[in-house]
């Protein structure tokens, strides 16, 4: 057997600095990965202080992250001989314990670091993040919660809201909803910097008594559930919209609405282009709205803002899509780093601390 690339770092320095934020990085998870995951380690490496710990295989790390000028003071290599396929089932890629989302998993579980980011298997992060990283008390169940672009809302600057769960549970229970409104409270009002989030429930009507059981009985929770401003149900059509901060929802409907909001920008540019062809004039015109045709697309681009968190665990995961190109990745960093900074693990716990749920889920 040959010998394994020494998994050290090219930094004579590998400790954290004091001032920054120490991020596991998957290098080999995503469509694209590892090449636009070390460039944008990379980029981060000049221009932010956050220290990354990338993982991945040694061999085709160190080349890539040179070929891009990283600054190696800020990166540490861990080396991983093994990497989950991006189909693969997750049970399968649990089996995968030298893999890098376990490697990842495991320096964030320990402390290495102090968040982590993906773009790869879905499944094989969550259910190797459950069965390493201790979930906050009181949680039931994590839940990936997915941002989205909205129409703006005149009380939150920020142009995204927060929908959640999209897929990590596909059956809940009302008190599952009432901790996802606790869990999506304290994200936004951390990350984006809103003193009371708006919370609302996904249902098919925004009278109370709409909806199955479950949603009739987690509206009823949520209407008395405290440290949550929940304003009711919200209905599909709101979702873009921006009618709340937060949207809860079961994972099996959240993720249907996901997919949704993240084909539209394909169907945006399919038909403008369908209709440039058909008439001339649309085409000698199509120079002079080009610019807004631009500014919508990049409405529903992903890379804007990284990924989606996973929430409930005592660290940081951030779940980046699987086509993300390096702007995104960046980004998805970026938001991990703000989130260590700004404790939004401990503002979960305190929410969970005040709600009352499922003696089960303590």
């Amino acid at each position: 057997m040959s010998a394994q690339p020494r998994p050290l770092a090219e930094s004579p320095n590998p400790s954290p600095r004091a001032d920054s934020r120490r991020i596991a990085l998957d290098a080999m998870g995503g469509d694209f990965a590892p090449e636009v995951v070390t460039e944008a380690a990379a980029r981060l490496s000049r221009t932010t202080e956050i220290q990354l710990l990338l993982v991945g295989d040694d061999r085709q790390m160190r080349p890539l992250l040179r070929q891009h000028g990283a600054d190696f003071a800020r990166i540490d290599l861990q080396h991983a001989p093994d990497a989950v396929p991006m189909h693969e089932s997750p049970r399968a890629a649990l089996a995968r314990r030298e893999s890098s989302i376990a490697l990842a998993v495991r320096a964030v579980a320990s402390g290495e670091a102090e968040a982590l980011v993906s773009a790869g298997n879905t499944g094989a992060l969550l259910l190797h993040a459950a069965t390493t990283i201790p979930r906050l008390a009181r949680v039931r169940r994590p839940a990936l919660a997915a941002v989205y672009p909205t129409l703006p809302r005149p009380h939150n600057p920020d142009p995204f809201a927060l929908l959640l769960d999209v897929g990590a549970n596909t059956t809940c229970i009302p008190a599952d909803l009432v901790q996802f409104a606790a869990m999506g409270t304290a994200y936004a009002a951390r990350i984006s910097k809103v003193k009371e989030p708006s919370v609302g429930l996904l249902n098919i009507g925004e009278e109370a008594n709409k909806g199955d059981a479950l949603l009739r009985e987690a509206h009823a929770l949520l209407r008395s559930a405290p440290g949550i401003h929940f304003v009711g149900n919200v209905e599909g059509k709101d979702v873009p919209l921006g009618a709340v901060d937060v949207i809860v929802c079961p994972g099996i409907l959240g993720n249907v609405v996901l997919k949704l909001l993240e084909s539209m920008g394909d169907v945006v540019l399919a038909l403008g282009h369908e209709m440039f062809q058909r008439r001339w004039r649309w085409r000698v015109g199509r120079h002079l709205i080009g610019d807004g045709i631009e500014s919508l697309t990049r409405f529903f681009d992903s890379s804007g803002y990284g990924g989606a968190p996973i929430l409930g665990f005592e660290r940081i995961v951030i779940k980046a899509h699987g086509r993300s190109n390096a702007r995104a990745l960046e980004n998805a960093v970026k938001v991990a780093a703000k989130a260590v900074r700004d404790d939004v693990c401990g503002a979960i716990a305190a929410g969970m601390r005040e709600i009352v749920t499922d003696p089960s889920a303590s």
